[in-house]
C-alpha cells in the first residue's frame, strides 16, 4: 500500500472551510475537472472527462473536522483499494487542510497525489475569494 497527501494552508477559520470540505456532494463546486457529482445515500458519483468514478463516504466526524471516502468503481480496472481522507485543523487564526490518500497498487499513488494537489489549491482559492 502506497500513501501519499497534499497540503494547504488557508486564512479563513476551521469551522469556515469545514463548511465546505464537509459537502460530499460539493465537489463539483470547487475540484478542478469534476463537472457533475450527485449523492446517493453514502455513494457520490463524479462526472470528469467523459468517465464516472463512485465514491463511497466511510466516516465524517464533524467535531475533529474529518471526512473519508473510497473508491468503490472507476474506469481504472486495477484499482485494489483506495481510502482518502480530508482533514481541517487549526493554524494560527487560519486553518491547515491535508488530503492524504491510501492506495493499492503503488503505482496508482502518482494519479491520485497530483489530483489532490491541485485540488487543495482550488479549495484555497474559493475560500479565500
Amino acid at each position: 500500500m502506497a500513501d501519499g497527501k497534499a497540503e494547504v494552508s488557508i486564512d479563513r477559520s476551521p469551522d469556515e472551510v469545514w463548511k465546505v470540505v464537509r459537502e460530499f456532494g460539493g465537489l463539483d463546486e470547487w475540484m478542478p475537472g469534476v463537472e457533475t457529482c450527485t449523492v446517493d445515500g453514502d455513494v457520490r458519483t463524479i462526472g470528469t472527462m467523459g468517465i464516472q468514478v463512485k465514491e463511497q463516504l466511510r466516516t465524517i466526524d464533524d467535531g475533529a473536522r474529518r471526512i473519508s471516502y473510497s473508491v468503490i468503481e472507476s474506469p481504472m480496472g486495477n484499482l485494489e483499494s483506495h481510502l482518502a481522507t480530508i482533514a481541517v485543523d487549526p493554524e494560527g487564526s487560519g486553518s491547515h487542510v491535508t488530503w492524504s490518500v491510501e492506495v493499492v497498487p503503488d503505482e496508482l499513488l502518482a494519479l491520485f497525489v497530483p489530483i489532490y494537489e491541485g485540488s487543495v489549491v482550488e479549495l484555497k482559492k474559493k475560500i479565500e475569494g
